[in-house]
């Protein structure tokens, strides 16, 4: 946990919850596991959440709430923006809604911030989302029971329960996102994302492992026609015509894209296309694009040629090929210059085709 922070889509982040477990490919090379299995290994919030392996250190599945820092965002009066469990998941297997209640009360009693959730559940995510909106618009009892006492305890105030009853529900103040790695992940979890409450709703696709067209989700098959649905527009199609949603209004949609590039040891290249697309895509539909990283690998745009001998990429019918190249060596690539150069985060900067990408949906509190 920490005010100020390397992470280029925000300022503070806040773990009351550590812990996670793996479920996909983006989960690999995950920097809060390695993390909490070495140097954080022996610290009360990481002990025991991690096993050692061949490849490292690895999720046991095991979460932790850390009370003493629940109260962390009551206690910053500057508005900031918040990464929510940075070094887990909220929604995880493991976490009770009852954890989850405090998170949303502090959320609810700190309206100066924006809390920033990202989550691999986008299943539980929703339904928990969607029972909360229930609570706040018809079961003010059940809604006092669960987030108005959580409220009260946690700020020492009997006024406290009150005050978030009155916050517009679903929080102006809080975004709610999914991770996606490929486009399998974009189907799977981007369609119950936008079938959340929210008031923000946004994706990081980081770290970018393949190609995501987020103009033609698989969106299933009805009446025995298969769908496909546009998550920048918020219309679905049957691959002849568009499908509005109810009353003729697209249905939500996506506020905001982060995407960028694996770091780290054994980080996988992204290619330079993939990140060129969703930067296009967005373009066309208005939406806000950010670019945070190119990670280890970047394309050669942004590589000294002098640097002498570093690892090269290249993509040959959906696989990567490896090879050390020499850029001290004046003869080089021309016209058959590999994918991406291996040079490390910092040297390869999150400049795309020459430009900083810093979009943003609007903030609300």
């Amino acid at each position: 946990m920490a005010d100020g922070t390397k992470i280029e889509w925000t300022d503070a982040t806040w773990n009351p919850i550590t812990g996670c477990a793996v479920v996909s490919p983006g989960c690999t090379n995950c920097y809060a596991m390695k993390l909490a299995g070495t140097r954080l290994k022996n610290h009360e919030s990481r002990k025991g959440l991690t096993k050692d392996t061949k490849a490292g250190p690895v999720w046991t599945g095991e979460v932790r709430f850390n009370r003493e820092w629940l109260d962390q965002p009551l206690r910053w009066t500057k508005p900031r923006m918040i990464f929510v469990c940075a070094h887990g998941d909220l929604f995880a297997e493991g976490v009770p809604d009852e954890w989850i209640d405090q998170v949303f009360a502090v959320m609810a009693l700190a309206p100066q911030h924006t809390f920033q959730v990202l989550t691999k559940r986008p299943e539980r995510m929703r339904e928990y989302a969607r029972g909360m909106q229930i609570c706040a618009e018809n079961y003010p009892a059940e809604f006092q029971r669960r987030w108005g006492n959580a409220a009260a305890e946690i700020s020492g105030s009997p006024c406290a329960a009150g005050s978030i009853e009155d916050r517009e529900w679903p929080l102006p103040n809080v975004w709610l996102g999914v991770s996606v790695e490929d486009q399998k992940r974009a189907d799977e979890r981007i369609p119950l994302l936008l079938d959340t409450p929210a008031a923000v709703r946004w994706i990081s696709a980081e770290p970018l492992l393949g190609p995501l067209d987020l103009t033609w989700l698989d969106d299933g098959e009805r009446d025995g026609c298969r769908l496909h649905f546009d998550a920048l527009s918020g219309l679905a199609s049957d691959g002849e015509q568009s499908i509005t949603g109810i009353f003729g209004q697209p249905d939500p949609k996506l506020d905001w894209v982060v995407a960028g590039g694996e770091s780290g040891p054994g980080a996988r290249p992204m290619h330079p296309d993939w990140a060129r697309s969703l930067r296009d895509q967005c373009a066309a539909a208005g939406v806000p694009f950010l670019f945070k990283q190119w990670g280890e690998w970047t394309p050669g745009e942004n590589v000294e040629r002098q640097r002498g001998m570093v690892d090269t990429a290249e993509l040959i019918n959906d696989t990567w090929h490896y090879a050390p190249e020499n850029l001290a060596n004046t003869d080089g690539h021309i016209d058959d210059e590999p994918d991406v150069y291996r040079i490390g985060k910092k040297a390869a900067g999150r400049l795309l085709d020459g430009i900083e990408h810093n979009g943003f949906p609007e903030v609300r509190r």
